[in-house]
């Protein structure tokens, strides 16, 4: 047998940072009680400017509600997911920003069918309300 076979990385090696090429993050406790308490404040202020009535316009505040959201999603990858450019030769980074594209997608995918219902399938007006039973 060759000396030079490859080997498996050992636990304690791979654990303080000798791995070969797969610096993975770890959490600290600090790195979850700062994503614990964004992720309360990221839930916290969409929830009151809702209840509250803060704005007049419903669509402003359902754009602020899934700004909210996209925000917490990137935190929740951050700081729980431990997402970071260095982290598999930077591939979270690419499953970051894929995350990213697909919520766009979704949020504003929902957003146009939502609107279009709206538009096309309540087309009552005031006085026709007032005729119905």
């Amino acid at each position: 047998m060759s000396s030079h076979a490859p080997t498996h990385e050992d636990a304690h090696e791979a654990h303080h940072g000798h791995s070969h090429g797969h610096e993975a993050a770890h959490g600290s406790f600090k790195s979850y009680m700062i994503g614990f308490i964004l992720s309360v404040i990221l839930t916290a202020i969409p929830f009151w400017l809702v209840m509250a009535g803060v704005f007049d316009s419903k669509a402003v505040t359902a754009a602020l509600v899934m700004g909210f959201g996209v925000i917490q999603i990137v935190v929740h990858m951050i700081f729980f997911l431990h997402m970071n450019a260095r982290s598999e030769g930077g591939w979270t980074l690419m499953a970051l920003i894929f995350t990213l594209l697909l919520v766009v997608i979704a949020l504003s995918g929902s957003m146009w069918v939502m609107h279009h219902l709206n538009t096309n399938m309540m087309p009552m007006s005031p006085e026709m309300m007032k005729s119905m039973p």
